[in-house]
């Protein structure tokens, strides 16, 4: 039996490019990047060639960078530290489809008392920049908008709604977690003030992230420590992951020409191939605003789980939606916001392919899953419902 992944929006392999370059630091050059001494400032040096090689590669200056532990720390910076830079200010605006690192955060602001605007979607997943428009108060503290949904994989239009943020004079988040290395991406002609990056989606290091922030940018710290990190990230770095997170994104970007084009068509193939064998299914998200690499569907009368735990049994790794929701029993709040409904959502599977992914392992999927879905549906009590 084969094992075949393609939930690489849930996390990726490290490449052993990455490793490689990881290991002077895990070994040798394992100094304190704050010390003085030979060893620290081999240390600093490397964390210091890394911070130049991602700011060059996501169009920022090297002082503009933060790392962090991943995704959600830089999230949470983002907004808690734009906010708490400016106390005065009590509103926040973000959409009803993010990442929980952002959700949660903006929960929690609430609070505290803050007002928190959720801007709509339409059935593509899309914000409407109208929305934000009308959204925008003098109060408004920041906007946070990912530029990519992890579950449906539709892209926004950040470029406008970034404009729209600026010529109100509210900072610009956007949770780019699943866009770097996946598409371009690059700070100065999108117009973000705020950028968040996270390595294990594009092949580096688990635990190691990064924040893009504009020079200017009104922020504060949200923990407490040390200077590091221009003193807005207290703790000794972690040197080895910022090597690793650093060569990943090198050859990400390096390869992300052919790359995505070699996905797309598989994806394509994918796609075609189950809307061909499966009847009564619904495409969830852009169908032409998206990432290349991911494919989110729903079957109608089965249940996503089943369909994922058969697939697993013949060594088939995809997911029913974010592995940070996985276990939930409420539906997708990204499909649900997108007026899909829960017994819908509830049927539901994400693919997202990687560089290991093959012609041959669509092809393997394409014969496996529409039998799974036949023999589901066969055991379903309803047998009445279509796809919108």
């Amino acid at each position: 039996m084969p094992t075949i992944y393609m939930d690489h929006s849930a996390t990726t392999p490290m490449r052993t490019e990455v490793l490689d370059a990881m290991m002077p630091f895990l070994t040798d050059d394992f100094g304190n990047a704050s010390s003085v001494h030979a060893p620290g400032r081999r240390a600093h040096d490397g964390l210091e060639k890394s911070r130049n090689m991602v700011a060059r590669l996501l169009g920022a200056d090297a002082g503009e960078i933060v790392f962090t532990s991943g995704g959600t720390e830089s999230d949470n910076l983002a907004i808690e530290g734009v906010v708490a830079a400016d106390p005065g200010k009590r509103h926040v605006i973000t959409s009803a489809i993010e990442h929980h690192a952002v959700l949660n955060t903006c929960a929690e602001l609430a609070k505290r008392g803050l007002d928190v605007t959720y801007l709509p979607v339409d059935t593509h997943g899309l914000v409407d920049p109208d929305e934000l428009r009308r959204a925008l108060r003098p109060d408004t503290a920041v906007v946070s908008v990912m530029m990519a949904n992890n579950e449906v994989g539709t892209i926004e239009p950040i470029r406008e709604l970034a404009r729209i943020a600026r010529d109100a004079g509210v900072p610009f988040h956007t949770d780019a977690v699943q866009s770097v290395g996946k598409v371009p991406v690059d700070v100065g002609e999108l117009g973000v003030d705020l950028l968040s990056v996270s390595a294990h989606k594009f092949y580096g290091p688990k635990g190691v992230g990064g924040l893009y922030v504009r020079a200017g940018t009104r922020i504060r710290s949200i923990q407490h420590g040390g200077h590091h990190e221009g003193g807005l990230r207290a703790g000794t770095e972690n040197v080895p992951g910022i090597v690793g997170m650093a060569r990943a994104l090198e050859l990400a970007c390096e390869e992300m020409p052919r790359e995505a084009k070699r996905l797309r068509g598989l994806r394509d193939v994918l796609e075609q191939g189950l809307m061909e064998r499966v009847p009564d299914h619904r495409l969830n998200g852009h169908p032409v605003k998206r990432l290349p690499h991911l494919l989110n569907m729903t079957f109608v009368n089965v249940e996503g789980e089943s369909m994922l735990l058969s697939l697993d049994a013949m060594g088939v790794a995809v997911s029913t939606g974010s592995a940070c929701t996985s276990g939930t029993l409420e539906p997708s709040h990204v499909l649900s916001a997108m007026g899909v409904p829960p017994e819908l959502a509830h049927g539901s599977l994400r693919f997202s392919l990687g560089l290991v992914n093959t012609a041959d392992d669509v092809e393997y999927v394409l014969e496996k899953l529409p039998p799974i879905i036949e023999r589901l549906r066969q055991m379903s009590p309803f047998s009445t419902q279509t796809a919108q």
